[in-house]
């Protein structure tokens, strides 16, 4: 009896097919691997508290990007000593950063634009003139390796004072609550807070309200900042913005509550920590949009070709809680231009 043999494959023909899978091996493999370049993003800031962060880091996987996969996010901060950033921008540098986040304008901007003149830089949300300070060219055609957004619009002062005397018709004397070391080690060039300073003015003279500057340095300041309020007999209570008094918010609004301050802020977060109205532009919006400068940056765009954005909405924030607390009424016509009213 003859078993049939099935046909099988020679020799020749085995060898060549381990041949080709060896070969095959290491294609397959590489075309495992996850596609395209992973960039390296460096933020450089003063304070390990943001909350705007988070913003930034939504904006970037909107856009596609996943840390661990195609980024890496290298982030530093001073701990708000102003004389460890330009080691720290040192450091990001010799990191090979495809792109520096700034996350507040001033020493960090200035200490990573002293460090690099080549790798872009990206500002998230400058409170400081850009083009005055020679950082920029112009706004439209920054020119060098810095752009991002802006959020100077010295108006919104006096805006700010408008709106704290339509909502306290006999107001007649305010505490304007401000940092000038903030100037001075963070800002050097002082444009923007004179900016502040020159509006708020003029805006003073116009409706008849008399201002009082108070100064502050640091947190131990508050307490005896709202006893030379309290002494001087201020209305109410406006503050600038700046780092310490967005990072001391709820304390402040707390200090200004005790006193029956009524007080208008620049961000939305010091009004939802107890504040009694803010008026300004609404941050988590320009760190998602620096994500967008970063990703145009990634993908070739030059910056001295991406204008620097400017704000393009303000929004009003009312703490009807705080109004009741403090015995105000908020006028109707006030109430229905709010894009937030907290009950």
């Amino acid at each position: 009896m003859q078993c049939s043999r099935r046909p099988g494959k020679t020799p020749t023909v085995v060898a060549l097919t381990l041949a080709l899978g060896l070969l095959a091996a290491p294609l397959a493999a590489e075309a495992q691997q996850p596609a395209g370049k992973v960039y390296r993003i460096g933020l450089l800031g003063t304070s390990p508290i943001n909350p705007h962060y988070e913003a930034f880091r939504q904006g970037l996987r909107e856009l596609g990007y996943v840390e661990g996969r195609n980024i890496v996010i290298e982030r530093r901060h001073s701990e708000g000593k102003a004389e460890r950033l330009p080691n720290l921008a040192t450091e990001l540098i010799r990191l090979k950063v495809d792109v520096i986040v700034i996350e507040a304008c001033g020493a960090p901007l200035n200490a990573a634009s002293q460090k690099t003149s080549t790798i872009p830089i990206v500002v998230a949300a400058c409170n400081d003139d850009l083009v005055a300070s020679g950082l920029v060219a112009s706004l439209a055609r920054p020119g060098g390796n810095i752009t991002g957004l802006s959020e100077v619009a010295p108006e919104l002062a006096a805006k700010r004072l408008e709106l704290l005397k339509e909502v306290v018709p006999k107001l007649t004397r305010v505490a304007v609550l401000w940092n000038p070391a903030y100037s001075e080690v963070f800002s050097p060039t002082l444009r923007f807070m004179l900016s502040d300073w020159k509006e708020i003015r003029e805006a003073a003279r116009v409706l008849g309200v008399t201002l009082q500057s108070v100064e502050i340095r640091g947190p131990d300041d508050f307490d005896s900042a709202f006893a030379a309020m309290t002494r001087k007999r201020a209305g109410g209570l406006i503050t600038f913005s700046e780092p310490l008094l967005v990072l001391h918010g709820r304390r402040i609004a707390d200090l200004a509550a005790q006193s029956r301050l009524p007080a208008i802020y620049a961000y939305r977060e010091l009004a939802e920590a107890g504040g009694l109205i803010s008026y300004g532009v609404h941050l988590p919006d320009f760190y998602r949009r620096a994500a967008t400068h970063v990703h145009k940056i990634l993908k070739g765009a030059k910056p001295a070709d991406l204008p620097v954005e400017q704000p393009t909405k303000f929004e009003l924030v009312i703490n009807l809680k705080t109004a009741k607390t403090l015995g105000l009424t908020i006028p109707q016509s006030v109430l229905i231009r709010a894009d937030k009213v907290i009950e």
